[in-house]
């Protein structure tokens, strides 16, 4: 899937665009959430910088940058699987991989971009010269994805073809499209698009106008092709303005492991004991435990055993999990109703007429008021929070969240 932040207007060059990207990060866990996708690659993001950053609903972004004005490429992770990245290689503005270990099966996402038609021969040579590195440093054992807007068409049917594509394609093949086959032939890989029969408004990437083509596709190794049971392009989104998500659906098969029975540390409510009737309850029910005694036993890992007990039956334990998002804590209702009435307005993916366009672009517009009002309100809310006790909290969450 390719996702283009828009162009700001403003000399406020820097606010602008991260607020841009703020918006677009969260539009984009929302679809991710709702359509139950876990791992996203994402091209032309002009998103500059060469960082890791949360987006909110529990999705975190890797991505890369040069220039905040072209191309950029990144991977979005559903949060369970952070922790399991081992490496991530930002190649360049056009390719990066991650390296996951799920369950014992070492799998490895690559995002790429290709230039575009009327780009010189050198910069498409160089594009393909990075992704054969990348190709060849991984070792054949391991599983490869590749996610990316390649620029070109494959073409429908498969003829001479038929070791790296099927025949469900769309139009005729072009250079760029010769140069994908070429590629999957040469990293005895496969284009999966091209495996499932769907109807051609699930299998077009790209509509623009009266254009309606194919240029964004899922590779994986040849023969790890039997663990894809489905492979489509979804209608109705509209985090990019013109490319269209396409999502398949991979079934790792791993060697099980036992799960451990804590998957969660759960950590024991101690600053509960701040709060002076809660301190009092701990006093009676510790002493209690310990048999009357007003002095401690000598033996004090027996002691600590008590006191840790105790605390976990009067205080509580938590429940592990984060409440909050970090990087979009101004995420509210208002800003997602509006997004969820600029997705169904969005008419003109199924009939063009420039009413439909205008339409859609006026509650484009909306949104950015909503989320900047929202930002406006989270921001005088804390500003309010800081003249109190409590504020000092928030300072420090902010504090964190910046580094």
């Amino acid at each position: 899937m390719c996702v283009t932040a828009d162009d700001p207007d403003s000399s406020d060059l820097e606010i602008v665009e991260d607020s841009e990207a703020a918006r677009k990060g969260r539009e984009l866990a929302d679809v991710m959430e709702r359509r139950k996708v876990d791992i996203l690659c994402v091209q032309e993001t002009r998103w500059k910088g060469s960082k890791a950053r949360s987006i909110g609903a529990g999705f975190k972004l890797f991505y890369y940058g040069v220039d905040s004005k072209r191309n950029g490429v990144g991977v979005v992770l559903k949060e369970e699987f952070v922790r399991n990245v081992l490496e991530v290689k930002r190649v360049s503005d056009r390719v990066m991989s991650l390296k996951l270990e799920i369950e014992g099966v070492m799998l490895n996402v690559v995002s790429g971009y290709a230039p575009q038609v009327d780009c010189e021969l050198e910069e498409k040579e160089r594009f393909w010269s990075e992704l054969d590195e990348v190709m060849e440093s991984i070792p054949t054992g391991e599983r490869v994805v590749i996610g990316a807007d390649f620029n070109g068409h494959v073409g429908e049917g498969n003829r001479g073809d038929e070791e790296v594509m099927d025949k469900f394609g769309v139009k005729e093949r072009n250079l760029e499209g010769q140069m994908i086959v070429d590629f999957a032939k040469r990293m005895d890989m496969t284009v999966v698009n091209t495996y499932f029969q769907k109807r051609e408004e699930h299998r077009v990437t790209y509509k623009s106008g009266g254009r309606r083509t194919q240029v964004d596709y899922i590779l994986c190794r040849r023969g790890n092709l039997k663990e894809i049971s489905d492979c489509k392009v979804v209608v109705g989104e509209c985090v990019a303005r013109q490319h269209r998500m396409v999502v398949c659906r991979m079934t790792l098969m791993v060697c099980k492991k036992k799960r451990s029975k804590i998957e969660i540390e759960k950590k024991t409510k101690w600053w509960k004991l701040k709060k002076e009737e809660c301190c009092e309850e701990f006093r009676q029910k510790l002493r209690q435990a310990l048999g009357g005694q007003v002095v401690l036993p000598d033996d004090w890992e027996t002691t600590a055993e008590v006191i840790r007990e105790t605390g976990r039956k009067v205080l509580g334990v938590s429940s592990g999990r984060r409440k909050e998002d970090k990087e979009t804590w101004w995420w509210n209702e208002e800003v997602q109703d509006s997004i969820q009435r600029k997705r169904l307005a969005k008419k003109w993916d199924m009939e063009w007429t420039e009413e439909n366009r205008q339409e859609y672009k006026e509650l484009q517009r909306r949104v950015k008021r909503e989320v900047s009002k929202a930002k406006q309100k989270a921001c005088d809310e804390l500003y309010t929070r800081l003249d109190t006790r409590e504020g000092e909290k928030d300072l420090y969450r902010l504090a964190r969240q910046r580094n």
